[in-house]
């Protein structure tokens, strides 16, 4: 049996649309879903809306709507977004499911049954935005002296009766585990983490609210409902089966990684762990703190007028463009930068004219020259140098690099191999050995076909509609198509017994304009 990989992303919190962040991290995901499924791993990717607290509810009150509805609403454009984007998640969930109350309350009890929640009065500080509380320590000053968070966001004094939780319990197990090589990444994340849990007496926190009762009710406590990210968090553990314990969730808790925004680090590696030792469940493997995009450098905001919908974007420049774009231009873990320009500069550099332009004069020329025949090939010094170049890109760097979540790194690996054989073509020149060595072409071509076939699996996790296209295209078989089989020997000749003729080749990377609003800028 394959050997089982979970990744999530973070549970989005659908008070407003889609933005490019939530794009941003659904393709990261599903890239390195797409990666470990070609790896020969079972993989389980979940994503999902959190659609509970105090925010959402003030959202829908000032719309006039039903919360509930307002809810399946907004939670839909997440799921048309990842329908448009290509996510290939294998569950969708949403925090109002009954399954996922379930959950809650399942995890609630365990840690009530650990003796870790007593009830207390919570005077403090809140951030609606953030649906996080703050002590007085990490708060800056505002404008009109409104005090605001770490995130820059409101604060407001609430004063209630709330459920705590023990967390105080759990300070050494969290900075032993927060230390724990691979845990959390990057570093920069796992340093600012460890800095808080040592430099600040870790206090216990409310895990319920009194004020508003959208939320899921907390078990024999009316009038309580759970604090909003007790509630999201477990969603972790709804997306394979939970509050079940066989099945999905026994073979795949604890997650392999959590991919999140650098803004809920605290959540997912502090009180996350924390609720889990509690419940008596692992920790998850590792939690990954990706960096922000920024839109010419400045952070988007609606006062600014540089919000983009990402589904303009795909629709604008291809949705493999897209995700393209995103992974190779962005160092994973930091944040980074896009605009138009930006995006048809390097998708004309990288994909049509390098890679795009390769496949089809490869294709073509064997098409035109060849009748589209395929044959085995002995090949040359000159053929093998190529041949194993891309072969250590593909089969060698490409992975390591992804496996390491190193994704620009992997592309540029695989873009190394694209520039090598695009020389080798300059330097073979198989136009000219039509008429003066018909035979060293043919090896050339052939040479060829297998360099773009292994490019062109190597890439699939990235840009896998277009992979699949140019794949169809080459006869390669479905199931063909995953790192294993860039080791295989017989392929070739495989196709040539299956008879197997190619047609005339159509460009999967056509070149990117920039849109005239852009352009006039």
């Amino acid at each position: 049996m394959a050997e089982p990989f979970y990744i999530t992303t973070a549970i989005a919190y659908p008070n407003g649309r889609p933005h490019i962040g939530h794009a941003y991290e659904a393709i990261a995901a599903d890239a390195i879903a797409r990666f470990q499924r070609a790896m020969g791993r079972d993989v389980r990717l979940v994503t999902g809306t959190d659609e509970h607290g105090l925010k959402m509810d003030q959202t829908a009150r000032k719309l006039g709507r039903d919360t509930f509805e307002f809810a399946t609403e907004m939670s839909n454009y997440f799921r048309d977004m990842c329908a448009a984007l290509n996510i290939s998640y294998d569950a969708f969930r949403r925090t109002t499911e009954d399954q996922h109350k379930a959950a809650s309350v399942a995890i609630w009890q365990a840690m009530a049954a650990a003796g870790d929640l007593y009830l207390d009065r919570y005077e403090g500080w809140y951030s609606v935005r953030d649906e996080a509380f703050y002590d007085e320590s990490e708060l800056q000053d505002g404008e009109g002296g409104q005090r605001l968070s770490p995130q820059g966001t409101p604060v407001e004094w609430t004063v209630e009766e709330s459920w705590f939780f023990r967390l105080s319990k759990y300070r050494d197990y969290l900075i032993e585990l927060n230390e724990t090589p691979g845990f959390l990444e990057p570093e920069s994340r796992r340093n600012e983490v460890l800095a808080f849990l040592k430099g600040n007496e870790l206090r216990d926190l409310s895990v319920s609210r009194t004020s508003f009762d959208w939320g899921v009710p907390v078990p024999g406590s009316p009038g309580h409902v759970m604090y909003v990210w007790v509630d999201a968090l477990t969603t972790y553990l709804t997306g394979i089966g939970f509050p079940e314990r066989e099945g999905d969730f026994s073979r795949f808790w604890p997650a392999n990684l959590h991919l999140i925004g650098k803004d809920i680090v605290r959540f997912h590696t502090v009180y996350w762990p924390a609720f889990l030792k509690s419940a008596g469940l692992p920790a998850p493997k590792a939690v990954f703190g990706h960096g922000f995009l920024l839109h010419r450098g400045e952070k988007m905001s609606k006062s600014l007028g540089n919000v983009v919908d990402p589904l303009e974007l795909a629709e604008q420049f291809g949705v493999d463009q897209l995700r393209y774009f995103l992974l190779r231009e962005v160092s994973f873990g930091q944040d980074g930068s896009y605009s138009a320009e930006a995006i048809v500069t390097r998708c004309n550099a990288e994909l049509a004219n390098s890679f795009g332009n390769l496949a089809q004069r490869s294709l073509s020329m064997i098409f035109k020259n060849l009748d589209g025949q395929l044959s085995a090939f002995v090949p040359t010094e000159a053929d093998l140098v190529l041949l194993d170049a891309v072969n250590t890109a593909c089969a060698r760097e490409f992975p390591a690099a992804f496996a390491k979540l190193d994704l620009s790194g992997a592309i540029e690996a695989w873009m190394k191999a694209v520039f090598a054989c695009n020389q080798y073509v300059d330097e073979q020149a198989p136009w000219a050995l039509r008429k003066s060595d018909p035979e060293r072409m043919r090896v050339v071509l052939m040479t060829l076909f297998s360099v773009v076939r292994s490019l062109a699996i190597a890439i699939r996790p990235v840009v896998p509609n277009s992979a699949d296209r140019l794949l169809d295209q080459m006869g390669i078989p479905a199931q063909n198509r995953d790192f294993a089989a860039l080791a295989a020997s017989d392929w070739l000749q495989a196709l040539v017994n299956s008879n197997f003729v190619l047609e005339q080749p159509v460009g999967v990377f056509p070149r990117l304009e920039l849109p005239a609003e852009e352009a006039a800028d």
